[in-house]
């Protein structure tokens, strides 16, 4: 796959999940976290097993490494799912997509830490670039932001979601980009329904299904669809070519991909977060120049 294209699934993976931000909105107070969560990893893994059957046949599905997909699954999209929930019911979107911020630093740390990923100066620079495009979208909340029950989910949820991205590639080899999205969304709706079904028996908070309507349906399908389904696929195609570290640079363009969904919404256009946007597309393009490598001359 070419760089173009890996970075072309990246953008879109974000703008699939940007989508799902507002859905959830429509959700957090009818639904609680772990019910809510188990519903969009089920939702998402019935939309999708289908087609790896379809695609790779019911022998890979057998095959596949269930226990180690469960468990990363979880990981990645159980524990993130549950504390992004958590996040946006002690917060808002645009909090979530401020603590996102520290996505690109863990991940370089971790490639760094378990692939020997080379630092070089334009990896630093396309870093900095990203980082700052992503203050500069940022500006007009930050006056606003406290570092709460809500930002703190955030953080963790980005630290599960790095490592589980991470996890993905390295822990799931061989497999096809949608063998891996598929097992991993599958294992999370194993593990968040266990869960979830742990909760209710212990006395945890029930869904109020009086208060789920047309609206909220529609909500949860686009919340499965485009902030789990379509984010997830794109996602791992991506950072099996580029790796988490440079993928997760896109990361910090995440509040201008959430304000496009709510001037779709009725929101006024913002232009410093269209600005702070494309400082952060020149930081992923920045990045990933490969530094001359010297000739050698012959005398």
């Amino acid at each position: 796959m070419s760089p173009i294209k890996a970075n072309l699934l990246c953008l879109l993976s974000m703008l699939a999940w940007a989508a799902g931000l507002p859905a959830a909105e429509y959700l957090i107070d009818a639904i609680p976290p772990l019910p809510l969560t188990a519903l969009r990893m089920v939702l998402a893994a019935a939309l999708l097993l289908p087609l790896w059957w379809w695609q790779e046949g019911a022998g890979t599905i057998r095959r596949a490494p269930w226990v180690r997909g469960i468990l990363i699954g979880w990981l990645m999209l159980g524990m993130a799912g549950i504390l992004l929930v958590v996040a946006q019911a002690h917060s808002d979107p645009v909090t979530v997509a401020i603590v996102s911020a520290a996505m690109p630093v863990m991940g370089i740390t971790l490639e760094c830490m378990t692939t020997g990923r080379r630092v070089t100066l334009f990896l630093i620079f396309g870093l900095v670039l990203s980082i700052a495009g992503g203050v500069l979208a940022y500006a007009e909340s930050m006056g606003g932001f406290q570092f709460g029950i809500g930002a703190l989910a955030a953080l963790g949820l980005i630290a599960c979601y790095t490592l589980g991205s991470h996890l993905t590639i390295t822990g799931l080899p061989g497999m096809t980009p949608l063998g891996r999205c598929t097992l991993t969304l599958a294992g999370a709706a194993i593990a968040t329904t266990l869960v979830a079904a742990g909760g209710a028996i212990l006395g945890a908070p029930s869904v109020d299904w009086p208060a789920l309507g047309l609206r909220e349906g529609v909500a949860l399908l686009v919340f499965a669809l485009f902030g789990v389904t379509l984010a997830q696929l794109f996602w791992i195609s991506a950072i099996g070519n580029l790796g988490i570290g440079l993928a997760s640079l896109h990361m910090n363009a995440a509040p201008f991909y959430v304000m496009v969904f709510m001037v779709a919404l009725g929101a006024p256009w913002n232009w410093i977060q269209a600005a702070g946007a494309a400082i952060v597309a020149a930081g992923v393009m920045v990045a990933q120049i490969q530094p001359a490598k010297p000739s050698l001359r012959m005398n």
